[in-house]
């Protein structure tokens, strides 16, 4: 019994440990930089068009990632394949994000055609709470408690934003400025880590037989 708990725990370790990389978090980062951005271009390209030309972006984002991930995080770290709890955990999530991700989509659809999405203080908020949910349930499952905190830093950032326009009128409801500032900090964070793991777990050397030890 005692060796089933500790098999569980060291899975329940290594499942944390995958986050650890900061890859994820640069990722993350990269998406939230769109919010900084686009209100710049906005005026230029129009609502719509000035958010999709971050796909591009975080497609190459996405790729470098996996990249990275596969010739030199894994060499250092190795891969390891979760057992089936784990995996209807990960299957949980999943069905749980999907269900959520279609009613903020219907709720985003509503608001996108109803009213200006960056009006009012109501509408800023209910969209700030909805990444916060979707980030905690992430967080919970996923054990990657840092999306709780960037879920908190979106919500702050467009809150404060908001009070920026409102009491001392920033332009572009102070996005730029509060989302430049999440942003900088998420992707920080993810490369701190990146470096550190580096740093911590260098590539094993194999020993090679020299033409010496022959002799």
């Amino acid at each position: 019994m005692s060796q089933k708990i500790s098999l569980r725990q060291a899975e329940h370790k290594v499942f944390r440990t995958a986050f650890n990389h900061g890859l994820w978090d640069v990722f993350i980062g990269s998406i939230v930089l769109q919010f900084a951005i686009a209100p710049l271009l906005s005026s230029s390209l129009g609502d719509f068009w000035s958010s999709a030309v971050f796909l591009p972006f975080w497609a190459l984002v996405f790729v470098v990632i996996c990249l990275v991930r596969k010739y030199i995080v894994t060499p250092r770290i190795g891969f390891v394949k979760f057992g089936q709890s784990r995996k209807i955990r990960l299957a949980k999530f999943t069905a749980v994000m999907l269900v959520v991700n279609l009613v903020v989509f219907i709720i985003g659809i509503f608001f996108a055609l109803n009213y200006n999405v960056t009006s009012g203080w109501i509408h800023t908020a209910l969209f700030g709470f909805a990444v916060l949910v979707m980030s905690s349930i992430a967080a919970y499952f996923l054990n990657f408690t840092r999306l709780f905190i960037y879920g908190l830093l979106f919500l702050l950032s467009l809150l404060v934003g908001e009070w920026l326009y409102v009491n001392f009128k920033i332009s572009h409801h102070g996005f730029p400025i509060t989302f430049g500032i999440t942003a900088g900090i998420i992707i920080i964070t993810g490369l701190v880590l990146f470096f550190r793991l580096i740093r911590e777990y260098p590539i094993p050397i194999k020993e090679s037989i020299s033409e010496e030890k022959i002799g």
